[in-house]
C-alpha cells in the first residue's frame, strides 16, 4: 500500500456536457453508487465521462443489432458481420477498462481503498466480539 497515496475528497463531479441522454443517464446512476461507496472525486471527471460515452455507443450499438441483425448483406450479395457488433465490441472493452479503474468487476473489487467512514469493519467486529450481523 502507497501511505502517502493522495486521498481526494469523495465527490461527484459535474457531468460533461457532451455525453448523449444514455450516457448521462448513466452518469447519474453509477456516481451515486461510487459516492456511496467512497471511491469517487472530482478529479474521476474524465475517466467516468470515458467509461458512460462508452457505455451510450454500447447501448445505441445494442439497439441498432437488435434492430437490424448480427448479418448484413453486403453490396455484393455475400453475409457480412453487422458493423454495429464491431462498435459494441469496441465500446464493451473499453467500459471494462474503465469499471476495472473504479475496481467494478469483482477481480478489480479487491485492489480498491475505500474512504467510506460508515463501512463497518466486519472483520474488527468480529475480533471485538461484535455477533450483530452486517445489513
Amino acid at each position: 500500500m502507497n501511505a502517502s497515496e493522495p486521498d481526494p475528497e469523495p465527490a461527484i463531479p459535474p457531468c460533461p456536457s457532451h455525453l448523449n441522454k444514455v450516457a448521462k443517464k448513466e452518469w447519474r446512476r453509477i456516481s451515486k453508487e461510487l459516492l456511496a461507496l467512497g471511491i469517487i472525486s472530482r478529479l474521476d471527471r474524465a475517466a467516468l465521462g470515458g467509461y458512460c460515452d462508452a457505455y451510450g455507443r454500447w447501448a445505441e450499438a445494442a439497439q441498432q443489432n437488435q434492430k437490424y441483425g448480427l448479418v448484413f448483406k453486403s453490396p455484393s450479395g455475400y453475409p457480412m458481420p453487422s458493423p454495429y457488433l464491431a462498435i459494441l465490441h469496441t465500446a464493451l472493452d473499453q467500459m471494462r477498462a474503465f469499471l476495472m479503474e473504479f475496481g467494478l468487476s469483482p477481480a478489480s473489487r479487491s485492489r480498491v481503498k475505500v474512504a467510506n467512514p460508515k463501512q463497518r469493519d466486519l472483520f474488527g467486529d468480529f475480533l471485538d466480539g461484535d455477533d450483530e450481523e452486517a445489513v
